[in-house]
């Protein structure tokens, strides 16, 4: 099941207030300037920063690349 999309366009990182990626449920939220990645239980985002899971330089990158090739917008401008 997606995420609503009223809620998507609020959602921000908890860490640094910016924009997320959604990679979809099973991928979560993608913060690139962190290099953190925000995951979805049942449905719901755990937006907890002990929770985020690190992101490495090479998973980064696979990740833009899908972000681009997917044309994936952020959750909103900044």
């Amino acid at each position: 099941m997606a995420l609503d999309p009223r809620l998507l366009s609020v959602l921000a990182c908890p860490e640094d207030k910016g924009p997320l990626y959604y990679l979809g449920d099973a991928d979560g939220l993608y913060n690139p300037r962190l290099h953190r990645r925000y995951l979805i239980r049942d449905g719901i985002p755990v937006m907890l920063i002990d929770e985020a899971v690190a992101v490495d330089d090479a998973e980064h990158q696979n990740i833009m690349t899908r972000v681009s090739s997917e044309g994936l917008e952020p959750t909103f401008a900044a």
